[in-house]
């Protein structure tokens, strides 16, 4: 069994300017076209994803922890995968032995400083920001601290009933430029939104729906990843 932070290590990390597509799983979208949590994602490494986020806000934390051990077991190798919120089920996790990177936290979660010391310095930390208020909370924290901040939501989104006011992309570009930590714009992000954020500094793209939900989540994450990589030529 490999230890927490060689797992981190067995993984090259994408360069922080351009993390490119991130997934974000939903279960309920992934059963959808029946392939479940584990083929989309799957297929979506396959397709050039490279980073992997666990999300399941109804799963007790047994079930998530089995989800994230299972998702790594099968990706870990190739994708960062990172578990949403739970810090605990990360910790325990990577104590396993699984190839879990790490935790992605919303603003009610526990700090970002208090995941970063039970985590340790090689491990992924990620952050909500969608107020300059986050932003500037952020800036006072130790260099290091927060690994990447996801940024939204970019467009109304029923993945999440509760969102903040709508940013669009303009307002997604003026808060990822007062930030030195990479931003991922999430939050109903579609084909044609992936090269005008790319523009706009986005360090990358988080997508559920658009992959979850598709007949072939393979096909649906290469092309996002095509997008991604024409925006940068």
């Amino acid at each position: 069994m490999t230890t927490a932070s060689s797992t981190w290590d067995a993984v090259d990390r994408p360069a922080a300017s351009a993390l490119g597509v991130y997934l974000v799983t939903d279960t309920a979208q992934a059963e959808r076209h029946g392939h479940g949590v584990l083929g989309v994602v799957r297929a979506a490494v396959a397709a050039g994803v490279r980073i992997v986020q666990v999300r399941d806000k109804t799963a007790s934390a047994r079930d998530l922890l089995a989800l994230t051990a299972a998702v790594a077991d099968a990706v870990g190798d190739r994708a960062l995968v990172v578990v949403d919120d739970r810090l605990d089920v990360a910790l325990a996790a990577r104590s396993a032995g699984h190839r879990v990177a790490g935790v992605h936290l919303g603003q009610s979660d526990v700090p970002a400083s208090a995941a970063r010391a039970l985590l340790g310095p090689d491990a992924h930390v990620g952050l909500t920001a969608n107020t300059t208020r986050h932003l500037v909370e952020v800036a006072t924290m130790p260099r290091g601290t927060v690994d990447l901040l996801g940024v939204g939501v970019v467009h109304p989104t029923s993945t999440k009933p509760d969102h903040p006011p709508a940013l669009g992309v303009a307002g997604f570009g003026r808060l990822a430029a007062t930030t030195s930590v990479p931003c991922v714009g999430i939050g109903g992000v579609g084909l044609d939104d992936v090269g005008p954020l790319r523009q706009s500094g986005a360090a990358g793209v988080a997508i559920v729906s658009g992959i979850c939900a598709a007949p072939d989540p393979g096909a649906a994450a290469a092309a996002y990843v095509a997008a991604w990589d024409g925006a940068g030529r």
